[in-house]
């Protein structure tokens, strides 16, 4: 089979006119990766939550955790995809490309995880809306300050595999949410009316038409399909690029697996639950991967040490990336399109059992989902007050560009970019001296 790499044009930068210095031995990809790293959203990842509240401990993964891990794990799949389909390798992303989109795929994120999203959601539901995703393609686009306008100004590849989700918010939300005319009162506050859907916003549409002109006509309708919103449900897009299925798979393993880990190790989770994954594995399978002692080392007699688990973890994050294979999509012409990564069908049964068993006994606790309600409100509550009081309130930089803003849904998109980019801490210490006696001084920085 002859497999041809991507055309010249995915090496393209959005601001061609980009500064570079002599000597630098780099390659676009490699350049690519540095400006994640070194960005300040890539910071601010550290003080985020990714399941368990930053303030909760110092054991348990961060957002900035997870990233490095999903980054990690797509290496193993490039490296592993590669191997088992040597004529693939021409066109799999290269290691710096897939480590770039592991580092980068939640820096929209707001603090306080899902229930921060659906609170920036909630309020900018007539402004065009909120979705980390989204958000993530607006950072590494627009706001970040490596160039004015342009973002990091990453490649059009890397861009390509950052945008997971092929469709505007206008046309992905459900009509009830479209419908709602007025700023949400207290009894509409209920954050799973409020979950948006997966999307890019609509005020990137330059970012997308510039990011997809390599496409032809036929491909570029075909990537954007989706299934249309209805009163109860969003609408969902169908498609994504290679690229960003290796991607996915990667976040759905460090998601699945890692997280458990992390239940197990804080004894949030029990072998007797673990009874539900161990239903869903295929014998078979199972003896072929060599994943026979799973229990015993995930809940081993002596946890003080730890060394089983880790070994039980490792073991099924090699067995799942052992188990991807590239699939063919024929409807599109364009390479990048043509092919995925996805899972055969029983390695998927056991990454869905795994994500679903630590999403009903770890994510779905009333203390867990009492930490998301608060910071849901904190952030809606914050929101309003910067409002009313944008002029005085914003620091300077975001006080200059509300003042300038042409209209009130650019003006509330400033102060949602301003909270999307709040850390935990952050957040808690803004929410403490607007709300709570005694809290706060002038002379603090913040």
């Amino acid at each position: 089979m002859n497999i041809n790499p991507p055309s010249a044009a995915w090496q393209e930068r959005r601001q061609q006119q980009f500064k570079t210095r002599s000597g630098d031995p780099r390659g676009a990809y490699e350049r690519d990766r540095a400006r994640v790293i070194h960005s300040a959203a890539f910071r601010r990842l550290q003080s985020k939550t990714q399941i368990l509240g930053v303030l909760e401990g110092d054991f348990h993964r961060t957002r900035l955790t997870h990233s490095m891990e999903v980054a990690q794990i797509g290496r193993g799949l490039v490296l592993q995809l590669g191997k088992r389909f040597p004529d693939h390798q021409p066109l799999l992303p290269s290691l710096e490309t897939i480590e770039t989109l592991g580092l980068a795929h939640d820096l929209g994120h707001p603090p306080f995880g899902h229930g921060g999203e659906a609170a920036l959601n909630c309020m900018m539901h007539l402004h065009g809306g909120f979705e980390s995703n989204a958000q993530s393609l607006r950072l590494l686009g627009r706001l970040e300050s490596h160039t004015p306008g342009f973002g990091l100004n990453l490649s059009r590849r890397a861009m390509l595999g950052v945008l997971k989700y092929p469709a505007p918010y206008s046309r992905l939300n459900r009509i009830t949410s479209q419908q709602r005319l007025d700023l949400p009162e207290k009894s509409s506050l209920k954050r799973k009316d409020w979950v948006p859907p997966k999307c890019y916003m609509d005020g990137e549409q330059d970012i997308l038409d510039w990011l997809l002109e390599p496409l032809t006509q036929n491909d570029l309708q075909r990537f954007g399909r989706h299934t249309d919103p209805s009163v109860d449900r969003h609408g969902k897009t169908l498609h994504q690029s290679l690229d960003t299925s290796i991607l996915d798979l990667a976040d759905d393993i460090a998601y699945g697996v890692h997280d458990l880990e992390d239940a197990v190790a804080l004894k949030l989770y029990t072998r007797e639950q673990w009874q539900e994954i161990h239903q869903s594995l295929d014998p078979n399978w199972v003896s072929r991967m060599e994943l026979t002692n799973l229990e015993d080392d995930l809940f081993e007699k002596n946890p003080s040490s730890g060394h089983s688990r880790k070994q039980a973890v490792g073991a099924m994050v090699h067995a799942l990336i052992q188990s991807a294979e590239i699939q063919e999509n024929p409807e599109f012409e364009e390479p990048l399109l043509h092919w995925k990564v996805s899972l055969p069908e029983v390695p998927r049964m056991f990454l869905e059992s795994l994500k679903d068993s630590v999403s009903r006994h770890v994510i779905q606790r009333n203390t867990v989902q009492s930490a998301t309600f608060r910071g849901h409100r904190m952030l809606v509550e914050i929101f309003q007050v910067l409002l009313e009081e944008a002029d005085r309130l914003l620091p300077e930089r975001f006080g200059s560009q509300w003042k300038n803003a042409e209209d009130e849904s650019q003006g509330n998109r400033v102060i949602c970019d301003y909270m999307a980019g709040m850390t935990d801490q952050y957040a808690n210490r803004i929410y403490s001296r607007f709300f709570l006696p005694n809290e706060g001084s002038v002379f603090d920085r913040i």
